[in-house]
């Protein structure tokens, strides 16, 4: 396949790339990491990418043994390494080696490794056409078990939401927190839009705070929408004007059925459309150059 990863320092080449089957990101999930990706030479929200991946380590007592710039150096240097100019950069930070226990004091060296590559995570009719999307079983963690502003390894609560979707034919799914609210899908942050005015889940009902989340409500501000976070139940969204989802691999995609109910005229909406305009002028002009 070719390509080159970045371990603790060293370019190494992709077949090649390893990790000690004894490091705790792989024996226990415990460990960091980002989703950025790559537009025309340059890395949208760098910055801010790198910094929720230093804030996630801190709530989590992880010391990434670089400086952020140091990090932002290695990750421009994966690209150039991997002649990206549009794709996806995956920055992991695990606990590192340690013994078959859990004592995370036991990891003295925490391992920085670094992926750039390309993505395509839903098919490109969807984002013409939307998605349709269920509401599973499987709630969100709870905030107070495992914290939505810790981006963290261990993923299996989504993976199980993402299994009980791909077993009912939809390729994304609606989370539930445990009072019932909406709290994200199982890989994107989701947006209802009613009346002119666009809401999110707040955080503390589970749901991530993504980079695109964040971009597309200041995008909505500036078109002179109004941005609310709000709690709001699937039922509400069963009656939304428009609905849509948003994450860094997703970037936007619109909703045109929940559970079997349409949404709207079960189109993409004219306001899911236009944000998907100005996003996509946004991400072609801004961003850290790769050389």
């Amino acid at each position: 396949m070719g390509g080159f990863v970045y371990i603790n320092g060293n370019m190494v080449e992709q077949e090649k790339a390893s990790i000690s089957v004894f490091d705790h990101g792989l024996l226990y999930g415990d460990g960091v990491f980002e989703g950025i990706r790559a537009y025309g030479g340059r890395i949208f929200k760098l910055d801010e990418h790198i910094e929720r991946l230093y804030n996630s380590a801190k709530i989590i007592m992880l010391s990434i043994p670089v400086s952020p710039d140091d990090f932002k150096k290695a990750v421009i240097s994966v690209c150039k390494a991997n002649k990206i100019r549009d794709g996806y950069i995956r920055p992991i930070v695990t606990r590192g080696i340690g013994d078959l226990g859990l004592d995370p004091w036991k990891c003295k060296n925490p391992a920085i490794i670094i992926i750039a590559d390309k993505i395509q995570l839903y098919p490109a009719e969807l984002y013409e056409k939307g998605m349709p999307v269920i509401t599973v079983p499987t709630r969100r963690n709870s905030s107070e078990a495992v914290s939505p502003m810790v981006k963290s390894l261990n993923y299996l609560n989504n993976i199980m939401a993402k299994i009980e979707g791909k077993n009912s034919g939809v390729e994304e799914v609606i989370m539930l927190n445990n009072e019932g609210y909406v709290a994200e899908c199982s890989g994107d942050n989701i947006f209802m839009i009613k009346k002119n005015k666009v809401c999110m889940p707040p955080i503390v009902a589970g749901a991530l705070p993504g980079i695109t989340r964040d971009t597309v409500a200041e995008i909505a501000l500036k078109s002179g929408l109004s941005v609310e976070e709000k709690f709001f139940s699937r039922m509400e969204m069963f009656v939304a004007d428009e609905v849509f989802l948003t994450g860094t691999g997703a970037e936007i995609v619109p909703v045109i059925k929940i559970d079997g109910r349409v949404i709207g005229d079960g189109k993409p909406g004219r306001l899911t459309k236009d944000l998907v305009k100005n996003f996509r002028a946004k991400v072609a002009s801004e961003g850290t150059p790769i050389e």
